[in-house]
């Protein structure tokens, strides 16, 4: 597979490989077999682009029992180097972020995978972070834009969801680079708020994150109920837009583990003005799917209760692939099951159909980050023509063709 692109295989068999793959590998995290699987080289090629859309090379690389082919150690062995260089860099800016915070007395959260790792729940080198999350008030947003420009960032872009920070020096795009690696840019992601559009209304639990005594400088969460809550908020805005990584049912996992009766209970008590917690069913439902005995049944079903219909019917038969980068097909609605009305079902397909300036201009500036994305003539062509295709023919995904071509043009 090092020939050029008409040699690409047909869309058809990548999809059954990514699926093949994904599933395995999946499962391989959660309880490791004895031998390998019996794959083909083309097999094990896609092997290696699931292995990096879903986050968990490093994961692999530490708790698989079996070797498989000396190109797929060599791919694990070194995504897990870069993995581990990778969080030398961001633990470092963090540290200088924090230290400019204190000073400059800003106040800011660090969400996600920096609030993971410095729980402990994962060891150096097992969790791969594309960028740096932060939490502000709205009234530091001037003060948190000085603060990262002292640590050698510019504002790159502005959308609906946040404020993105890229280093004032960059290097070039790395197009062909496959998961992790060290040259590629530390993105910093600023939110005033933390919410998801699901799939048209936001659910905002912003409220649950800030600690209760905030001070300059990085802050924790408010806990790890507010900690939960927002992975599992992620995980659903992700699964919505199948854009799902394995690495946010790990997470989900790892921490549930830590969990006590008491701390589900407050988890099922954080409701903002009674609102329920309908889009927290799905994603623990998945995470009970792939880790056995991690989420209690009892509040599995006390959040089914809460889930609608249609949607509970859907997040219990589905698969990772389904929801995740490794589904390789764009739909023209994606997660249209997260409606809770027809009225909202209509608003989604009409902003899928009908986006506004602000939508079309957010997805450009989004598309014009991704590496490589110009060998894919998907984001250069018109909305009409991109609607037609999503009717017709299903066409694939950029950011899932990307990795498998550099899955294929490595050595075997």
């Amino acid at each position: 597979m090092h020939g050029p692109a008409a040699t690409f295989p047909p869309i058809t068999v990548i999809s059954d490989a990514l699926r093949k793959t994904t599933e395995v590998l999946a499962h391989e995290v959660v309880r490791p077999r004895e031998t390998a699987p019996e794959w083909t080289d083309f097999e094990w090629r896609i092997g290696r682009a699931a292995a990096a859309m879903q986050g968990i090379s490093s994961l692999l690389y530490s708790g698989l029992r079996w070797k498989g082919p000396e190109g797929w150690r060599q791919f694990l062995r070194e995504q897990h180097n870069q993995t581990v260089r990778r969080q030398v860099q961001i633990a470092s800016l963090l540290h200088e972020i924090d230290s400019r915070g204190r000073r400059e007395g800003v106040a800011l959260v660090a969400l996600k995978g920096a609030a993971l790792l410095a729980k402990g729940i994962y060891s150096a080198g097992a969790r791969p972070m594309g960028d740096i999350d932060l939490l502000i008030r709205n009234e530091d947003t001037n003060a948190t834009a000085r603060l990262l420009e002292s640590c050698g960032y510019e504002i790159a872009f502005t959308s609906k969801r946040h404020q993105v920070f890229k280093p004032t020096v960059r290097k070039v795009p790395m197009a062909c680079i496959l998961g992790e690696h060290v040259d590629n840019p530390i993105k910093i992601e600023v939110h005033a708020r933390i919410a998801e559009q699901l799939p048209v209304a936001a659910v905002d639990i912003t409220q649950f994150i800030y600690p209760a005594d905030v001070c300059a400088g990085l802050n924790p969460y408010a806990s790890t109920v507010s900690l939960m809550m927002h992975l599992l908020l992620h995980a659903a805005g992700n699964m919505r837009a199948c854009a799902l990584r394995f690495i946010q049912l790990h997470d989900i996992a790892l921490l549930a583990a830590r969990f006590e009766h008491d701390d589900w209970e407050l988890l099922l008590a954080a409701r903002q003005g009674g609102r329920s917690l309908w889009w927290a069913f799905a994603p623990l439902a998945l995470t009970a799917r792939y880790f056995p005995a991690t989420i209690p049944p009892t509040i599995l079903a006390r959040l089914g209760v809460e889930c609608p219909w249609l949607l509970h019917k859907i997040a219990t038969r589905r698969q990772l692939t389904d929801i995740s980068w490794s589904n390789i097909r764009i739909a023209a609605f994606p997660g249209i099951e997260w409606s809770r009305s027809p009225r909202e079902a209509f608003d989604f397909m009409a902003s899928r159909v009908w986006p506004s300036r602000k939508m079309r201009q957010d997805l450009k500036v989004g598309a014009a980050e991704i590496p490589g994305v110009s060998s894919v003539p998907w984001y250069g062509i018109s909305h009409g023509v991109r609607i037609l295709r999503w009717v017709f023919s299903r066409p694939p995904r950029v950011q899932t063709i990307l990795p498998v071509r550099a899955a294929l043009a490595q050595e075997s």
